[in-house]
């Protein structure tokens, strides 16, 4: 039985106030204990919390431990620092314009490589932004071409996590030209979806360094993003959410290739940590209506979801619901086998994804997600 310590900060709504625990994970068994720091006193005996996991203790990571939102903030000792200091090295990953569509390839890749998705947000940068994010490339020949490779489309931003994430995403994407790639390394990324030495599909972080850097750019540690999102604003197009459990689970990537594949466009997409006032609030319509309620709420609170506007042509609404299948994965699996929930769901709760129920929500739900709880 190892026991991990770690301090933890919570914002009592209620108080208007943040507060601050030692959370001491138990892996025997995967029990918690609380204790509040400023009163010096228990506030959690010891308790089975069956939705955190070992994978869940780094810093910066918000979990939900009996309905309430914490947030890791530092190691609680030495001897978890050491243990999970190494494992949790991050870096920042972009999908360039010009290989975006495979986005769901590329991030099926990194997490079968053993990295899991921190964060991601789609974004688009203008010549400014460009500038500063390459600024160490300031004053060389091939500039200019990567400034109107890295504006000419939407680029997905990802933070990478997992043991020595610097390097292991570097061997995982190849060398720069992808030409080079196809012979040295023709199982990277870059062989598969590169073009040439500019539009050579993805970017790694070269040192834990630059990683801080880049990562502070895209998701500083606090504020709105500075990069904006790439919500049209929901006109015309429908809310997908991939839910906690498939995030955690690591089937991002391939709900995302399927969407791609079945002729949808996305639109916007961001990674979102909700707390309970927002699930409720997201989720309002189905209370009193459906059982599942408090239980979907949950879910929704229990880890990261990844929120998408979903386009195409025709009936998006009709069409993409149509795709997710029956709200219960088992019914899905008999009757609609290659749907969403019934690939990827596990019940009724746990279904995958999230889709509009009604037609006149469409708008209603993007602009929740990417015009308020994003800024």
């Amino acid at each position: 039985d190892e026991r991990f310590a770690l301090i933890a900060e919570w914002f009592d709504p209620q108080a208007a106030i943040v507060r601050r625990y030692q959370l001491l994970y138990h892996t025997a068994d995967n029990t918690v204990e609380m204790f509040d720091l400023k009163n010096r006193r228990s506030f959690l005996r010891r308790t089975t919390v069956d939705n955190l996991k070992l994978a869940d203790l780094f810093i910066g990571n918000t979990v939900n431990v009996l309905s309430r939102q914490l947030t890791f903030i530092d190691y609680g000792d030495d001897f978890t620092k050491r243990r999970l200091g190494q494992r949790t090295e991050r870096t920042c990953a972009l999908v360039k314009p010009a290989a975006f569509a495979k986005a769901g390839a590329i991030l099926e890749a990194a997490q079968a490589a053993g990295l899991s998705v921190a964060n991601l947000r789609m974004g688009r940068l203008d010549r400014s932004e460009a500038l500063e994010f390459y600024r160490e490339h300031e004053g060389k020949s091939f500039l200019p071409q990567l400034l109107g490779s890295i504006t000419s489309g939407p680029i997905l931003a990802i933070e990478l996590m997992g043991p020595d994430a610097v390097q292991a995403w570097r061997s995982l994407i190849g060398p720069t030209d992808p030409a080079r790639a196809r012979q040295e390394a023709p199982t990277s990324l870059r062989a598969r979806f590169g073009q040439d030495a500019t539009n050579n599909a993805v970017h790694g972080s070269d040192s834990e360094a630059s990683a801080a850097r880049e990562l502070g750019f895209f998701f500083p540690a606090s504020g709105p993003a500075r990069v904006a999102n790439t919500s049209g604003g929901g006109e015309g197009c429908t809310c997908g959410l991939v839910k906690p459990h498939a995030v955690a689970s690591g089937c991002l990537g391939q709900i995302l290739s399927a969407i791609a594949e079945a002729g949808f466009s996305i639109n916007a997409m961001a990674m979102f940590r909700l707390d309970k006032a927002n699930a409720e609030e997201f989720l309002e319509v189905y209370k009193g209506v459906v059982a599942e309620y408090s239980s979907m709420v949950a879910e929704l609170t229990s880890g990261p979801c990844v929120v998408l506007e979903i386009g195409g042509p025709g009936d998006v609404y009709k069409e993409f619901r149509e795709f997710c299948g029956p709200a219960d994965p088992e019914i899905g699996r008999h009757l609609r086998p290659r749907t969403l929930r019934a690939r990827f769901g596990k019940d009724k709760v746990q279904n995958a994804v999230h889709c509009t129920d009604l037609p006149e929500d469409t708008q209603l739900e993007v602009q929740y997600f990417f015009e308020i709880l994003d800024k």
